[in-house]
């Protein structure tokens, strides 16, 4: 059966209580992995994957997933400032079709609006050169989304 694809509080509750998540910044010729611990309190960078094809760009983080034993993924959903979806937000929801013909752990979708734009601005603040930041600015915008996504749901949690 193929994951369910769905907006991250929807997602949370077919991912068991503990276990870790990965966090995925789909770009153009990159993506941006990033992972947290079993108890979803931090997420950290894995790597950048260079995009090839789907099928060894998906075998790849599938690996992953199975290294980190991950009951789920957190994919940045990249909305227009009104909201809207344009061309990036359904290649993206593209991309988590596919994805999830592939394995039955569920996709959840997070709003990731400026995340690559605030990881750039933290990064320049820090004197990063843009030949390092080209480097690392995807793994950091996996990080920037999938903390974002952690956070939104311990808040959720300490809310019930």
């Amino acid at each position: 059966m193929p994951a369910l694809i769905l907006p991250l509080i929807e997602a949370a509750a077919h991912w068991p209580a503990r276990g870790g998540l990965l966090g995925l910044d789909l770009g153009t010729k990159t993506i941006g992995v990033a992972a947290s611990d079993p108890d979803r309190k931090l997420a950290t960078g894995v790597e950048t994957i260079a995009r090839k094809a789907f099928t060894a760009d998906a075998a790849r983080l599938l690996a992953l997933a199975a290294e980190r034993t991950a009951c789920g993924f957190v994919l940045g959903l990249p909305l227009n400032m009104d909201g809207s979806e344009g061309p990036r937000a359904q290649s993206t929801r593209a991309f988590a079709r596919n994805l999830a013909k592939l394995t039955e752990l569920p996709i959840g979708l997070w709003d990731e609006r400026l995340s690559t734009a605030a990881v750039e601005r933290e990064l320049i603040a820090n004197d990063v050169s843009r030949a390092k930041r080209a480097k690392v600015i995807d793994e950091h915008a996996a990080i920037f989304i999938l903390q974002g996504a952690l956070d939104r749901l311990a808040a959720l949690r300490r809310a019930e």
